[in-house]
């Protein structure tokens, strides 16, 4: 490739980072009310507080009602699953980890994310053998997709606590995707529909947008 094509797409990443931040960002200090007192350390690691994270989703924060909520597993199955939050709470193991989140906008944070393993959310769905990446649906009308792979090599949680608290509506609510070694946008919020699917080329909203579809946090986020 030669220097001036190098140049231009520079040029191109550089426009998208600033009309990101532009558009989406918003003040770092927010005050969000939470459910308990959030942790500032964990297993002797400082913690990122749930207020260092900018506003970037593309409706905004949204509302949902525990009442009619429900999580559902779809696409290539034996049996379509659907839990409400009580259920997928009270029924799957928890698990806790540290991860940092990095967001394309330069900013990142270190958070405790406690949650389930997406592969016991899909195991009683019993998926089937051609089934090769999961699309993860929000609220939103978000869509982002990862190989089963990853999701199964890196014990991929999809969180409903940060730093020992409930998610926020701010922050996801009821379910976040914890997408560790993936740039922020993976990390799809407001989750309601986990679908497995034979489409290893599907395209997510930022990804039909030049996005990288792997999104490796050692590589450059835009294809």
């Amino acid at each position: 490739m030669g220097y001036n094509k190098i140049n231009q797409k520079m040029i191109i990443i550089s426009i998208i980072i600033v009309i990101i931040t532009l558009s989406f960002s918003g003040c770092l200090d927010q005050s969000i009310e939470l459910d308990g007192v959030e942790i500032e350390q964990y297993q002797g690691k400082d913690l990122s507080s749930i207020n260092d994270f900018r506003e970037n989703s593309i409706k905004g924060p949204q509302e949902i009602s525990l009442e009619d909520y429900r999580l559902k597993i779809t696409g290539l199955v034996e049996e379509e699953q659907e839990y409400t939050y009580d259920e997928i709470i009270q029924r799957f193991q928890p698990y806790k980890k540290v991860i940092r989140l990095n967001c394309v906008e330069g900013w990142s944070v270190d958070i405790l994310w406690e949650g389930l393993l997406i592969t016991d959310l899909i195991q009683p769905a019993v998926p089937l053998e051609d089934a090769e990446i999961i699309i993860f649906h929000a609220q939103d009308g978000y869509t982002t997709s990862l190989d089963i792979e990853y999701i199964v090599d890196n014990n991929i949680i999809l969180a409903y606590k940060m730093n020992n608290v409930t998610l926020p509506e701010e922050r996801g609510f009821p379910f976040q995707l914890a997408a560790e070694s993936k740039w922020g946008y993976k990390w799809i919020k407001w989750v309601t529909e986990i679908e497995l699917s034979d489409e290893i080329f599907y395209k997510g909203y930022w990804e039909k947008r030049g996005f990288s579809n792997t999104a490796n946090i050692n590589e450059s986020f835009f294809d």
